[in-house]
């Protein structure tokens, strides 16, 4: 007997399923919001995931076609694979990430926004514009709140909790 608990389920997804919906969520509603916004602008949605697929492919991403377009949409969900994933991983160490996922997936966000824009998006085959001022970036920083990080945060949380460690305290004979 371990203190009186039972073997049945634990209530909540199992990670692996919570870390595919949150990137089915995020992915889809971050690739929504630069359709809606950009295709404002005169975007043509294909060129928005071309542009996506030039992190790998650069200037060549615009004249591969259909090819490219579904090369940026598979980038776009493993790049939310990758947020909601690394949520996951560190809310499994840090409990104030899952018992908090407004706050710290709103914070969560953020970090992920500029990660993305001085990290990632710089060391990528993509041709980097002038830095994003004004709307642009007032969009980029509300939809990585809400649509990336506070999902992410939801994610992790519908997880079941990791299992308690079986220290020898837990353990009666």
């Amino acid at each position: 007997m371990i203190d009186g608990t039972t073997s049945g389920p634990r209530p909540g997804l199992s990670p692996a399923r919570a870390i595919l919906y949150g990137t089915a969520v995020v992915g889809t509603l971050d690739i929504l919001d630069a359709l809606i916004f950009f295709g404002l602008r005169g975007v043509a949605p294909a060129r928005i995931f071309q542009a996506i697929a030039s992190g790998l492919l650069g200037r060549e991403s615009f004249q591969a076609g259909a090819a490219s377009v579904a090369l940026g949409a598979f980038l776009q969900y493993f790049i939310s694979f990758g947020i909601v994933s690394t949520y996951m991983l560190a809310s499994r160490w840090l409990e104030p990430l899952r018992r908090h996922p407004v706050i710290c997936g709103a914070l969560y966000g953020i970090a992920a926004y500029f990660f993305m824009q001085r990290v990632v998006i710089p060391l990528s085959a993509a041709t980097v514009s002038a830095k994003t001022f004004g709307v642009v970036l007032i969009n980029g920083l509300l939809a990585h709140v809400f649509l990336v990080g506070i999902p992410s945060a939801l994610a992790a949380r519908a997880a079941r909790p990791p299992r308690p460690s079986a220290g020898p305290a837990a353990v009666t004979a």
